[in-house]
């Protein structure tokens, strides 16, 4: 609708109408990022189950280790690194996911910082899940064939075939992500 008789001074009313009901819905939308903060938290906590798990491990080796067999040793070595990668991966996604999507991290002067932190972007931190599920399917990959004589060769063709999904997909996202910065 034209407000203005002069052509020279011609506003629309629906502009300034619209612009009234756009930003109170931009700034709900922008504040509904907190939503994602307690999930950060909730991943915090997974990180102390993983935590509790790991010494769970740790103390249950300890008494039997100069009798246990060197192949299950390191079995349950490899499931410590395991444990140890997942927790890395939760505190890349905590952090950094936080950050790109919720607020920055404020340290203060003088305290240790993460060198990577503020540093990730979305497309970094997908690369870097990516290459740890890819680790962490390599350990698993590893644990079967220290095992084979327990596991029927058809489950372990279906671990490879798993296995090569993810290095294929890890592959194509580098791929994907490498195009689109250039």
């Amino acid at each position: 609708m034209i407000t203005s008789a002069s052509p020279s001074t011609l506003k629309f009313s629906g502009r300034s109408d619209a612009r009234v009901m756009e930003r109170p819905l931009e700034i709900l939308l922008y504040a509904s990022r907190w939503l994602l903060a307690p999930i950060y938290i909730g991943l915090s906590l997974a990180l102390l189950a993983l935590g509790i798990k790991f010494f769970q491990e740790i103390f249950h080796i300890l008494p039997a280790v100069l009798t246990i067999k060197e192949a299950d040793l390191i079995l349950i070595v490899l499931s410590l690194v395991d444990i140890a990668l997942v927790g890395g991966l939760l505190v890349m996604v905590m952090f950094s996911g936080y950050e790109n999507f919720v607020s920055q991290i404020n340290i203060r002067d003088g305290d240790e910082k993460l060198e990577w932190l503020g540093k990730l972007d979305a497309g970094s931190l997908k690369q870097k899940v990516a290459a740890s599920i890819v680790a962490i399917s390599s350990i698993h990959l590893l644990k079967a064939f220290m095992d084979t004589p327990n596991i029927p060769s058809e489950t372990l063709m279906w671990y490879v075939i798993i296995h090569m999904t993810f290095v294929i997909s890890a592959l194509g996202m580098a791929l994907v992500d490498r195009f689109n910065r250039h």
